[in-house]
């Protein structure tokens, strides 16, 4: 847990910190892992022999408020996810939860068949699979 003070004792220490974690907050690195700040839903990308495999973390979303497309070799998936208010009465003291609209893009390998896709939205998890052309599957070649 991160302690800070309400009134610091050093206030050019405290402006560099708030500079930082402004740098930060805007701060979005894509890697081979994906963006590294901020990107909603999480996901894991990975494949096999005969398809890409997306899994989206996107808990509490409706699944017909989300937009899956494939157009030329990108994957898009947006949405938007409600706020959800506390009761009139409550005082929030943490609230670490993703609102408001996203949408995130992965670049899909050449071989991929965009007629082939199937998704689906289980307990907060949309799962994105997307068939390989046939002539990009491995075979086996007899000898003669």
């Amino acid at each position: 847990m991160i302690y800070r003070s309400l009134f610091p004792r050093d206030l050019m220490a405290e402006l560099d910190r708030l500079l930082r974690d402004t740098q930060q907050n805007f701060h979005f690195s894509p890697t081979i892992r994906g963006i590294a700040r901020g990107g909603f839903p999480a996901m894991n990308v990975g494949g096999t022999p005969q398809s890409v495999e997306l899994y989206a973390f996107a808990p509490g979303i409706e699944p017909s408020t989300l937009d899956v497309q494939i157009e030329k070799g990108v994957l898009t998936i947006a949405g938007e996810r409600q706020r959800q208010k506390p009761a009139e009465d409550a005082t929030v003291h943490i609230d670490e939860r993703f609102e408001g609209r996203f949408r995130r893009v992965v670049t899909l390998p050449d071989d991929i068949d965009p007629n082939a896709v199937d998704a689906k939205y289980t307990d907060g998890v949309l799962r994105i699979s997307v068939g390989r052309k046939q002539s990009a599957q491995p075979r086996r070649i007899t000898i003669q």
